[in-house]
């Protein structure tokens, strides 16, 4: 063998050799770093965290609630242009390598190399399944043992699973600025668009934006963005995913983000808000912020957006008739920087979107020149300051008329303003007042819409479900009801006149009318239309407070309600939600229902976890194909609470209330509709809960920190507009319906004043709703004239030392109850005064007066005149309800 020949053989030998140490090394290597690696299997069945989307009732966004802001989306509904802009900007040769691509990695070699000494960061070459590996199995650490161990997992991954299952992991984990994993969160993030609505100027922006996405910001980075986006889109023409003209046609597109249209999502924060904290409490924060579900709501936006504004409107309402606070500040020398000075104020909380803060910069008798933040100016005339007349007292009075702006304004007040007209403004304050509403479908429970106060920024608690209070006058319908189950009729009279009792040893509670006088013998139906509470207690202290507990309880106005007689009129606390759902159970016919936000909930596959209706329901879930067979019959599991019957009479009676009563101002409306007003002591709190057929609405306006509202304030002048504006709304494009009436009433024509069967002559004539049988004929109103005759000027009580004429009213005598009460009187005038003469019997239990701890009670007597009167029992053990003092005047 020549020379040649042996160096031939001694460098193959060489080489060999090195082969063969080029190998153990790189098993050495291999195996050294493949000791401590993570088990990449588990990504086969990997559920990255995603997004919980609420959604309202027709579909839009209203929430989203994730630490991560993520939609997983299947590779196979992922477009192929979005695919191909990824691949052709992260790994042209995905599809064909194992793993690691060396090509990429000899031009990321070259390319470092270049780069020596120049600070740069080295350029890595790493392919999409090495950044898989990177992004759920190691750290972001720039090192060559990272780099090792990510190029051993890759290959692995490649060998465990398809291209598609890495290329899925991927486009959803992958972080694209804004809090936005994925790119189906990206796309809506940036462009407000599903991934199939992406063009190939938006796929390819995105695809930019892994490398580093604050680089890329497309407004404050807008060039370098366009920059980046055009790269991918000549990369993705290299690779013919486009053709050279969409290439062109697409780099020629601006870039332009634009974040979801208003009218794709809705805001109701106070809504949003409770459906989050039901799902945190129900699932917990870890399935809430992580686990992708997906809650179709209860609410009605076209409703939500009728109740905030009926609500602010009776809400500022309030607020002007208690007159004008003043500027929100006052800036002496604004001089020509004016706009700066006015921009630098804080807006106050609770602003609205549509009002605008200004500074008075000149004043007259009839306008004001106002200065915007823009450097803009425009009038502010008298008329839009008129009813900003000067709090004073506390805002429990007022200033003088305004007859100029000067009484009002001044130059450099900082004030808010509305524009009311094209060229007209109003001033605003931000009301010191509180309120809720919330509307709830009474045959399902299902809330259709809910404001929990002014605005949720100014505070996140919820006053129609998070405050307890009084209901005052608005729980009196649930101290009538039980006394119907127990056989009183709405015409049933009851005695309204002083009632007293003493709760300690020389304390006595004496409740009152509002109007502070006594009506004698007065329907019931009377009684709720008027809101009488003396004959409310004497009612509810007849059937017993341990009947009208069971009743709140049943119909979840409480848990854990004292058998107290002032919380006959209200003074217990409850929610605006309870009540109304109360409310909703005496429309259906005393069915009960669960109060619900929430329809359905779907896990992050789509499988309803959780439906609010689950009633059982053969073949509705398949497509039926009609063959003339009997539609599905649904069951109806709710629980009957009440007699349909007289919860009917009820509504009827609540029907009188918007027609003759304290809700008069809804017969305007010509709807069928119904409700109650409740005012607390001292006006603390006003209610009114209303209802049509199918919508109940309940309404709360009060302070946050119960204190009167006015002398003049009341569930009338408060609450009732707010329900009347939200119903006039929200019943426009709707047919009229009557309420329903069940099987077993029997309707009557009666004189609604006195209850009495309607005699020829009578004016207020009714249809009054009798349960069959109890309806009145002729003789039930037949006077004891036995009594009468034979000149009885009786006394029942005697000189009783608790008895009536203890307390000052005098003797009540049967058969002569004159009108007109004279309250305080001294001993022995005579407890009424002024004309008409109203009959009654001793033996009807309900013209009997109620006493005090030891004086005996008169017990059921018969419901006809003339009947001998039943054995009295021993009055019941004085009251040690708190709250008893000072609870007359509820109304």
């Amino acid at each position: 063998m020549g020379f040649l020949g042996k160096f031939f053989l001694w460098m193959f030998s060489i080489g060999f050799l090195g082969l063969i140490g080029g190998i153990a090394g790189i098993a050495f290597i291999i195996g050294y770093y493949s000791r401590d690696l993570p088990d990449y299997s588990q990504l086969k069945n990997y559920e990255p965290p995603i997004v919980t989307r609420i959604y309202a009732g027709d579909g839009r966004i209203m929430a989203e609630y994730a630490q991560e802001r993520r939609v997983f989306v299947p590779i196979e509904i992922i477009p192929d242009m979005v695919k191909n802009a990824f691949i052709s900007a992260e790994d042209q040769n995905f599809y064909e390598h194992k793993g690691v691509d060396p090509l990429a990695i000899g031009g990321a070699v070259v390319k470092n190399l270049q780069n020596a000494g120049t600070g740069r960061r080295p350029v890595g070459a790493s392919t999409i399944t090495q950044q898989v590996a990177k992004n759920f199995l190691l750290t972001n650490e720039v090192s060559y043992e990272r780099k090792i161990k990510e190029a051993i997992l890759a290959m692995r991954m490649e060998k465990a699973m398809t291209k598609d299952q890495l290329l899925e992991l991927y486009l959803n984990e992958i972080f694209l600025g804004q809090r936005s994993y994925g790119v189906a969160a990206a796309a809506l993030m940036y462009f407000g668009k599903s991934l199939d609505e992406l063009d190939i100027a938006e796929s390819a922006y995105l695809a930019a934006l892994p490398k580093a996405p604050n680089n890329y910001h497309p407004v404050r980075k807008h060039d370098a963005a366009i920059a980046r986006r055009d790269w991918v889109i000549d990369r993705m023409a290299e690779d013919n995913h486009i053709t050279a003209g969409q290439a062109q046609l697409a780099k020629a597109k601006p870039l332009v983000a634009e974040a979801p249209e208003e009218n794709e999502t809705v805001a109701a924060p106070y809504f949003s808000e409770e459906v989050r904290r039901e799902l945190e409490k129900r699932f917990g924060p870890e399935s809430l912020y992580k686990g992708g579900l997906a809650v179709r709501t209860t609410i009605d936006p076209h409703l939500q957006d009728i109740a905030i504004a009926a609500l602010r409107e009776g809400l500022m309402a309030y607020d002007k008739r208690h007159g004008w606070r003043g500027p929100i500040a006052t800036l002496d020398d604004a001089g020509d920087n004016w706009t700066e000075k006015l921009s630098a104020i804080a807006d106050p909380a609770g602003r609205l979107p549509a009002w605008d803060l200004v500074l008075v910069r000149s004043v007259t008798d009839t306008r004001a020149k106002i200065g915007f933040k823009d450097g803009n100016e425009h009038d502010l005339d008298l008329a839009g300051v008129v009813w900003a007349r000067k709090c004073v007292h506390d805002c429990y009075g007022l200033g003088p008329e305004i007859t100029s702006v000067k009484q009002v304004l001044n130059r450099g007040d900082v004030v808010m303003v509305e524009k009311t007209g094209d060229t007209s403004y109003t001033l605003r304050q931000i009301p010191l007042i509180e309120g809720a509403i919330i509307a709830l479908d009474p045959h399902t429970g299902r809330v259709l819409a809910m404001e929990g106060g002014w605005q949720q920024g100014t505070s996140i608690f919820n006053r129609a479900t998070q405050a307890n209070r009084q209901p005052g006058s608005a729980f009196k319908p649930f101290v009538y009801l039980p006394a119907l189950d127990k056989g009183f009729t709405p015409a049933t009279r009851v005695l309204d006149a002083p009632f007293v009792i003493e709760q300690s040893p020389g304390n006595f509670w004496r409740p009152s009318n509002y109007s502070g006088e006594f009506y004698g013998p007065t329907p019931i139906r009377v009684g709720i239309e008027k809101s009488r509470n003396l004959m409310t207690v004497r009612l509810a202290d007849h059937i017993g407070m341990d009947t009208v507990v069971d009743y709140a309880q049943r119909f979840g106005i409480a848990d854990h309600m004292k058998p107290f007689l002032s919380y006959a009129l209200g003074a217990g606390e409850t929610t605006l939600l309870r009540m109304t759902t109360a409310y909703a159970m005496l429309v259906n016919g005393g069915k009960q229902i669960t109060p619900t936000f929430i329809d359905r909930i779907q896990d992050r596959r789509g499988k309803t976890i959780l439906r609010h209706d689950d009633r059982p329901c053969p073949n509705c879930g398949t497509l039926i194909r009609w063959d003339g067979q009997e539609a599905p019959q649904v069951p109806d599991g709710r629980a009957q609470v009440a007699d349909p019957r007289t919860t009917y009479q009820i509504v009827s009676i609540l029907e009188g209330v918007a027609q003759r009563g304290t809700a008069a101002s809804l017969a305007e409306l010509g709807r069928p509709l119904a409700g109650k007003t409740g005012t607390t002591n001292e006006s603390k709190d006003t209610w009114f809960i209303g209802f049509s057929p199918d919508l109940v609405v309940g309404v709360f306006v009060g302070f946050d920190e119960p204190k009167s509202m006015g002398k003049r304030e009341t569930g009338s002048s408060a609450a009732l507009p707010i329900f009347k504006t939200f119903m006039k709304d929200a019943l426009k494009d709707t047919s009229p319906t009557p309420f329903r009436i069940p099987p077993g009433v029997k309707l009557v024509r009666i004189n609604a004043a006195t209850g009495r069967t309607a005699m020829p002559g009578d004016g207020n004539i009714i249809w009054e709703a009798f349960v069959t049988g109890t309806e009145p004929n002729v003789d039930d109103y037949v006077l004891d004239t036995d009594v009468i005759s034979g000149g009885g000027a009786v006394d029942p009580y005697g000189d009783d030392p608790y008895g009536y004429d203890q307390f000052g009213y005098g003797n009540y005598q049967e058969g002569a109850i004159p009108s007109g009460a004279v309250p305080g009187a001294a001993p022995g005038t005579p407890a009424y005064q002024g004309g008409g003469v109203e009959t009654y019997s001793l033996d009807d239990p309900m013209t009997s007066f109620s006493r005090g701890p030891s004086a005996p009670q008169p017990a059921a007597g018969g419901d006809n005149p003339g009947q001998p009167q039943t054995p009295v029992a021993p009055a019941p053990a004085p009251s040690t309800d708190p709250s008893l003092s000072g609870t007359g005047g509820l109304y």
